[in-house]
Parts: C-alpha cells; structure tokens; sequence
C-alpha cells in the first residue's frame, strides 16, 4: 500500500469515526422518555438505530463502496440505502454489506442510483 493509500484510509478512518462519534454523542445525550414515547412505533427503535450505525460504519469502512455518499436508514430492521454511487457494483456491494448486519431484515437499494461522473 502506497504512503498516499495509507493517508487517505486514515483520513477517511478519522472522518468515520467523526462522524460515528457525533453519532454516539446524540443518542448518548436522548431522554430515555423518547425511547418509551416511540415505542409503539416500531418493534424495535434501539436496534433500529444500532443496525443503521453498524451498517454506516461497514459502508465507510469498506474501501469498494462510496459510503460518505450513501445515507442509511432502518425501520423495524429493513435498511434503506439512498444516494449515489460510481458503479452497480457499488450497489451490489452496498446491499451485500447491509445484508450482513445482524438485525437486519431486508435491504431495499432502490434509492442507490448509479452516477457515471462518481
């Protein structure tokens, strides 16, 4: 791995773990009330938003998926991936990931579109 490869996994490293951090900080700082509040609108809220941070961070951290592009979101463990990405490759690979993620139900890539300028 070239000295610059290195640099740029470590800079996109470091912005992960920005943003997941930023992440943990709100959901650290919720009123557990809220939790309790919207628990009847979903099976599973805490998960939920576990399943979306695990499959953000598997995004980010794979080096063949565009995964500062793709937004996540998850309902009752069915993630939805949104965005664009350079190739149908990058779908597949986005799918397959969130696939992976145990809680999650179903994938729906239907909002990935494929941006050839990526």
């Amino acid at each position: 791995m070239t000295r610059t490869k290195r640099i740029q996994n470590g800079t996109l490293m470091a912005t992960a773990l920005s943003l997941l951090l930023a992440g943990g900080h709100a959901i650290a700082n919720d009123d557990p009330k809220t939790h309790a509040d919207h628990a009847g609108d979903s099976d599973q809220p805490v998960d939920d938003t576990w399943i979306t941070t695990k499959v953000k961070a598997s995004l980010l951290a794979d080096e063949d998926v565009a995964g500062l592009e793709i937004d996540v979101e998850t309902v009752n463990g069915v993630v939805t991936l949104r965005g664009d990405v350079a190739s149908q490759m990058q779908v597949d690979e986005a799918k397959r990931i969130a696939a992976d993620i145990k809680g999650v139900t179903d994938v729906d890539a239907s909002g990935l579109s494929v941006d050839a300028t990526e």
